[in-house]
């Protein structure tokens, strides 16, 4: 079956770093944009940076430009976001997500890592 496993989140001062890692197993890992996904306390879900399959182009959020890095490992079939910086307002469950360009949908998404930003 197809799964993806984020790991990586936990509590961190503003100003932190966390590097947030997903696992994918159970489909061609390299044939597949990724993506994160973030949802904060009481809010809806964020799209937060995305990947092609080669790992060659990427795009951030606005909210997060300059300070997260997405990655992947394709030999490893890990994606990967580096988050510096981090701000109480990044505060959220990520997610990571893969994209199926047939029907333009994040297909299948991980269980979520929690990430908290606090002094």
């Amino acid at each position: 079956e197809v799964q993806l496993v984020e790991s990586g989140g936990g509590l961190v001062q503003p100003g932190g770093s966390l590097r947030l890692s997903c696992a994918a197993s159970g489909f061609t890992f390299s044939s597949y944009a990724m993506n994160w996904v973030r949802q904060a306390p009481g809010k809806g879900l964020e799209w937060v940076s995305a990947i092609n399959s080669g790992g060659g182009s990427t795009k951030n959020a606005d909210s997060v430009k300059g300070r997260f890095t997405i990655s992947r490992d394709n030999a490893k079939n890990t994606l990967y976001l580096q988050m510096n910086s981090l701000k109480p307002e990044d505060t959220a469950v990520y997610y990571c997500a893969n994209y199926d360009e047939v029907v333009t949908t994040l297909h299948y998404w991980g269980q979520g890592t929690q990430v908290t930003v606090s002094s």
